[in-house]
């Protein structure tokens, strides 16, 4: 067994255990965790899965499917009704109630701007939903899942759980796009990877184009991040890279602390109330007093992109009242 497994099997053992799993789009509940929600139910736990979007802006599969070009605001709805008609089929098949899903309804590949626009509004909502379910155990995306709906979810979670009543919940972390550092394994039984195979099935419109795919990455088994403490007070944040100048301009530094949230835009001095970014001779975020908070940075940009993976993630600056973001690296040369 595992140490993941045993850590499992101790939190299920508690008499009011709850297993809450978040996810972005459909199918992510069964291919991130289709294994423990199976693992949770048979254990007697109470089980959730909090769906964020419908995952409506999936057009490729869609066009592909429906054999059509242009999707309108009617056909893109359509397309979100039928893939969540799928994760409540996928769930089902995992032997799970229906009722354990609980749709938010947020739009596919918008949830950096719910961030950026509507932070406190969306903080609530979540928290409407999570704490009626006292969960125990809360599994969401790592911090540096590709996907920007993906890395919005953990910023998200860690904000809502920021100030949660005690008990806190334990927090692991999943990646569906890319491989994610020091992930430790969690092991499935024969039949719990046989049904997990089966739930995938239901999201037929997912299997279209990427069908070997994902059935591959159901027989590599379940892989989680247990939460770790965030960075200190001596945070040294590397963004990934910077565009081309062209785009630069296009381009605000976002920064998230409780429940507020900052477009800085890149000039030598910029502020945002009690926040200041500045570039020269080095550059620094600074906040006027320490945040009570965690703060979450990432380059931001509302220009569409035809390419969907985000090459800005987020960082986690832990609660540092300034935080460098170094000029000695690629990301800022």
């Amino acid at each position: 067994m595992s140490p993941l497994d045993q850590q499992l099997a101790r939190l299920l053992a508690e008499p009011s255990a709850s297993v809450v799993v978040i996810a972005p789009h459909p199918d992510d509940e069964t291919l991130a965790s289709g294994g423990l929600l199976q693992r949770a139910q048979a254990a007697g736990a109470a089980v959730a899965v909090v769906l964020l979007t419908d995952g409506d802006n999936n057009p490729w599969p869609q066009r592909w499917l429906e054999r059509r070009l242009r999707i309108g605001a009617d056909a893109r709805a359509a397309w979100g009704r039928r893939r969540r008609a799928e994760a409540v089929d996928a769930i089902t098949r995992l032997g799970l109630p229906a009722s354990c899903l609980h749709a938010m309804g947020w739009r596919d590949l918008g949830l950096t701007a719910r961030i950026a626009d509507q932070l406190a509004a969306s903080l609530a909502a979540l928290r409407g939903v999570l704490l009626p379910l006292r969960p125990s155990l809360i599994v969401a995306p790592v911090l540096d899942d590709r996907h920007p709906d993906h890395s919005a979810a953990r910023v998200l979670i860690e904000l809502a759980m920021a100030h949660w009543p005690t008990p806190r919940p334990t927090l692991w972390g999943f990646a569906v796009h890319g491989a994610v550092p020091h992930a430790q394994s969690f092991t499935l039984s024969t039949d719990e990877c046989a049904r997990k195979g089966h739930a995938l099935e239901a999201h037929a419109s997912q299997l279209a184009l990427a069908g070997e795919r994902w059935r591959r990455r159901v027989a590599q088994g379940e892989f989680y991040v247990p939460a770790t403490a965030p960075a200190g007070v001596d945070a040294r944040m590397e963004l990934p890279w910077l565009p081309a100048t062209p785009q630069l301009s296009a381009c605000t530094l976002l920064v998230v602390c409780g429940e507020q949230a900052w477009q800085l835009p890149w000039r030598e001095s910029a502020a945002a109330g009690p926040l200041r970014l500045h570039l020269q001779p080095h550059p620094v975020l600074s906040f006027a007093q320490a945040p009570r908070a965690p703060v979450f940075v990432k380059l931001y940009s509302r220009h569409p992109n035809l390419w969907i993976f985000d090459h800005w993630g987020w960082r986690h600056g832990g609660q540092a009242s300034a935080l460098t973001l170094p000029s000695d690296s690629a990301s800022l040369a």
